[in-house]
């Protein structure tokens, strides 16, 4: 399976968390209330944590031929879009059944996590 994706995908999905911190540092301080920005910050703090861990998996993946790391691979990537975006939406007051959304991002993170463990304990 190519998985040359992967590392790319991690260095946009970690230059967009940069993006955001930084709008919500600098653009959002003042026109969201601090409740509404503090829930944009959780989703730019897992939005981080989880890009530098598909790094992680990017690189292990350039060193083991482990078609399970794909899978890993795309399950952090759906959890960050599903977890982290569902989030951003809520903090710029999108309609609470967006929050629907965010449990299913974070079994899809968990999953991903699990996955890149199995794939380990199996080389």
């Amino acid at each position: 399976m190519n998985n040359r994706w992967i590392l790319p995908a991690a260095g946009f999905l970690i230059a967009l968390a940069t993006i955001s911190g930084a709008f919500g540092a600098h653009a959002l301080r003042g026109s969201l209330a601090p409740e509404r920005l503090d829930i944009y910050e959780t989703a730019v703090r897992y939005h981080f944590y989880h890009a530098l861990g598909l790094l992680a998996i990017g690189l292990a993946a350039r060193m083991i031929d482990a078609p399970m790391l794909h899978w890993s691979a795309v399950l952090v990537v759906a959890g960050i879009v599903l977890f982290s975006g569902s989030i951003y939406a809520l903090s710029f007051s999108a309609p609470r059944m967006i929050g629907i959304v965010t449990p299913v991002g974070g079994v899809a993170l968990i999953a991903g996590w699990c996955v890149f463990a199995v794939a380990m304990l199996r080389r």
